[in-house]
């Protein structure tokens, strides 16, 4: 089942049934187009057209064709009608529009436009158009003697103009060339754990290079090392340790280093053997490597890795470890980004020790902008970690190492021919508002989302080919951008601008009869000369400005008539509704179609619509005139309407704010009546209270104490006390109506006895002395408080006094002592 937009889409397919079906895709705006994917089935041309034909009897007979849809909005011109839409178009023909009839009308689909009276060769709908700048052949093989660099990729130059929301499908051609040069550049992990590996790549560059001859007899290889910066906690920082940073029994060991070029690309394989010869294992401290500082650079370093223009270009990593990564430079101080620049002098990486590793996706952008594939040849301890990072990269395969590399060729080989038989065209940065879908034809197509068309298993030799589909949603000029294959030189440049402007064959005269002689017409309607206004130049505005007369045709600054209407002049002239009749009002702001239905006939059959509501005729009622008049479903038991609390309407009671339905009968949030009629019981009772004086009027229409004959809701007994604090008890019922009540009061009020004055003045004597004494205790009690704190400070001070021994330097002793003689000491 397909929905479809347009006839005119499916006549293009029967008249050109050499469209092969299997190169086709859906898109957003088209039922059935050239470029609408289906299961890829070689089909005769007979076979093709009947199965267009039955295709067009099935849509038709089940009525799935949709008609195309122009969402206008505000209209004032051909320019905003062609922006508004893909499939909105305006008619430019001369009294299209009648008299008072918004010019708006003009931008329509072309169907409906055709059907109100436009000639088509009066509406105006521009087209999506492309034009291929630069489209070179495809080349079959590579010549080395030839200055012209082979083509991979066809068309390279194209220039679309496009309108916005239209869809536009190009076809981009590959193909493989056979012989395509290869630029291999191996870089080698030198950590220590590596030392049986470098034995091993020392002896391989006659291996390497048969493989690469196998594939190309123009192959070029180069090496690079690397280990990690030479900065604490990587490398021991120990000057000993960064001459020699490897074990004591093993001579041979260079160094520590970041990352060092050793051989530019070349084709020579002495050269390759004899530098890697020189190579000696190095060492670090932390397991994780300096492997993407090396890949940035390699990257980067264009002419100093010596990468040709026209050639594959592959990084061959080779590790045991896991790599560091952007941010852990700051483990050693490194606060400054990578820059994603060269660094290179005298081939050593002269910034490792400065700048922080790179991100993984700042790696990716630089791969993919200088068409680099790497390979990781890695070790089976961290094939999941570059498994991860390959997924990050575009264009880039993982395999797993022995223990000593001597699989590298192989693995090598596997890994070319899985990127280079794996076809991926994508893009660089869209400009705004701009959309890109592709979808691959070819054997082995692969969805990796819209964003990207891939082709796997693709042979040299072999031609393919990728349904390019642009939208643009927005009106832009001149703007570019490229499509690539990964890992691919070749490019195609698209130029893009937009159709988002009429181009009507106007007549020159300044004055036309169309316009009154007061006006020029542009594009079927008038643009009046200075002074004049209206659809035809009809006005003439005099002192007012244009502003002021078309703001008197504006309700509350709203819309001009509602948008239902034309200003002439001033005044609205207000338009005919789809079914003949006409909007009015002051802003032809009524119509009578739009009141409310109810079994579907407008105002139920039961009364005429005006401005928007139902009037009823006699005997109905409701929003919809659905009911007829009567009250009988509102009754009580009294026989009263909704007990007098509320409206009986469509037989259903609206009760007044707090009653419930369905009868009125009960409030929910009403104040309590045994406190609302508390004053009306003292007056009507005892004759006393706030409303003694009139207490006839204030309570006599809301409450009686007299025994009526009516209908009781409810019964409530209340206790409370007057304003004179004496409790009263009496009963209330609640009879029909919104505030009505009848009381009954039981007995006399319970007054309290009035208190005794001696009493209160003996007990405030009493209270007042006793007060007294307790705060002249509570004085002397702070006193005796404070004078024992000082007393006890003085004792503790006294005991911590030390008193010298010692004889008075002014006393002297006595030089001659007289005893009695008689004296017997009693």
């Amino acid at each position: 089942m397909f929905a479809c937009s347009t006839l005119p889409v499916l006549w293009v397919l029967l008249l050109h049934p050499d469209i092969p079906l299997r190169s086709c895709q859906p898109t957003s705006s088209w039922c059935w187009s050239p470029t609408m994917a289906v299961p890829s089935v070689d089909l005769t041309k007979e076979m093709a057209l009947c199965l267009r034909f039955l295709l067009l009897l099935l849509m038709a007979a089940n009525g799935l064709c949709q008609e195309e849809v122009c969402s206008k909005s505000v209209i004032h011109s051909c320019d905003d009608c062609i922006r508004s839409g893909p499939y909105c178009a305006w008619c430019n023909q001369l009294n299209f529009t009648k008299p008072g009839e918004q010019e708006a009308v003009r931008c329509d689909t072309q169907a409906k436009l055709t059907k109100r009276g436009c000639k088509r060769e009066e509406i105006i709908s521009p087209m999506n158009n492309q034009r291929v700048v630069k489209d070179e052949p495809l080349s079959t093989s590579f010549n080395k003697h030839s200055r012209v660099e082979p083509v991979q990729l066809s068309p390279q130059q194209i220039r679309l103009n496009l309108r916005p929301g239209l869809p536009t499908t190009f076809t981009v051609s590959f193909k493989r060339v056979n012989g395509y040069p290869v630029d291999l550049y191996y870089l080698m992990d030198l950590s220590y754990s590596m030392k049986d590996d470098l034995e091993f790549v020392k002896n391989l560059g006659q291996d390497l290079f048969a493989a690469l001859n196998e594939i190309t007899e123009f192959a070029q290889i180069g090496f690079g090392a690397f280990v990690d910066k030479t900065v604490l906690p990587y490398t021991n920082t120990n000057k000993e340790k960064l001459l020699k940073p490897c074990d004591d029994d093993y001579q041979q060991c260079q160094a520590a280093f970041g990352y060092r070029h050793v051989l530019s690309l070349t084709s020579r394989e002495e050269d390759f053997k004899n530098k890697v010869k020189e190579q000696f294992i190095s060492g670090n401290l932390d397991s994780p490597e300096g492997s993407l500082d090396a890949m940035m650079q390699a990257a980067v370093c264009g002419e100093k890795i010596g990468w040709r223009n026209s050639s594959t270009r592959l990084i061959v990593l080779t590790t045991d470890a896991g790599f560091h990564m952007a941010g852990d430079g700051k483990l050693a101080g490194i606060l400054e980004p990578n820059d994603e620049r060269c660094h290179m002098e005298n081939n050593v990486y002269t910034k490792s020790s400065d700048m922080d590793y790179p991100s993984v996706g700042q790696l990716a952008v630089q791969l993919e902008k200088n068409n680099i594939q790497p390979i990781f040849a890695v070790t089976a301890n961290v094939e999941r970690v570059f498994q991860q990072l390959s997924q990050m990269i575009p264009k880039s395969e993982v395999g797993v190492l022995s223990s000593d590399s001597k699989n590298v060729v192989n693995l090598i080989k596997n890994a070319y021919n899985r990127l280079s038989s794996k076809v991926t065209l994508t893009h660089d940065n869209l400009p705004d508002n701009v959309r890109v879908v592709y979808t691959p034809n070819c054997d082995h197509p692969i969805r990796e989302g819209e964003s990207r068309g891939v082709c796997d298993n693709v042979q040299v030799g072999k031609e393919i080919s990728f349904d390019v589909t642009v939208t643009v949603d927005s009106c832009m000029k001149d703007k570019s951008f490229t499509i690539r294959p990964l890992g691919i030189k070749d490019t195609l440049t698209v130029t893009l601008s937009t159709n988002c402007e009429c181009r009507c064959k106007d007549p020159d005269t300044i004055s036309h009869p169309h316009c009154n002689n007061k006006g020029q017409v542009s594009c079927g309607i008038c643009s009046c000369s200075e002074g004049f206004i209206g659809q035809f130049c009809e006005c003439s505005i005099g002192n007012k400005d244009e502003r002021t007369l078309r703001a008197s045709c504006q309700r509350d600054n709203g819309t001009e008539c509602e948008g239902q209407g034309e200003c002439v002049c001033g005044r609205c002239e207000c338009h005919n509704t789809e079914s003949g009749s006409s909007y009015h009002g002051k802003f032809c702001e009524c119509d009578d179609e739009h009141c409310e239905v109810f079994g579907n006939q407008l105002c139920g059959g039961n009364g005429n619509c005006k401005c928007g509501k139902c009037e009823c005729f006699k005997g109905y009622e409701g929003s919809a005139c659905q009911c007829k008049v009567s009250e009988e479903a509102c009754r009580t038991l009294n026989d009263s309407v909704c007990f007098n609390r509320g409206l009986c309407k469509c037989n259903r009671c609206e009760c007044k704010a707090g009653y419930q339905q369905p009868r009125c009968q009960t409030c929910i949030g009403c104040a309590d009546p045994c406190l609302t009629k508390l004053n009306c019981i003292e007056c009507l009772g005892f004759e006393s209270g706030p409303f003694k004086k009139n207490c006839s009027v204030a309570c006599g229409g809301s409450i009686s104490h007299v025994m009526v004959d009516q209908f009781s809701i409810e019964q409530k007994k209340c206790n409370q006390k007057d304003t004179e604090g004496c409790w009263m008890k009496f009963n209330l019922e609640q009879l029909v109506g919104e505030d009505n009540y009848r009381a009954e009061i039981l007995k006399k009020r319970e007054c309290p006895e009035p208190p005794s004055v001696l009493a209160i003045i003996g007990g405030s004597i009493a209270s007042v002395a006793l007060i007294g004494i307790l705060l002249l205790m509570l004085i002397k009690l702070l006193l005796y408080m404070k004078d024992l704190k000082e007393f006890k400070k003085f004792e503790n001070e006294k005991k911590k006094a030390k008193w010298a021994k010692a004889d008075n330097p002014l006393f002297n002793k006595a030089t001659t002592t007289v005893e009695n003689p008689l004296f017997s000491g009693e």
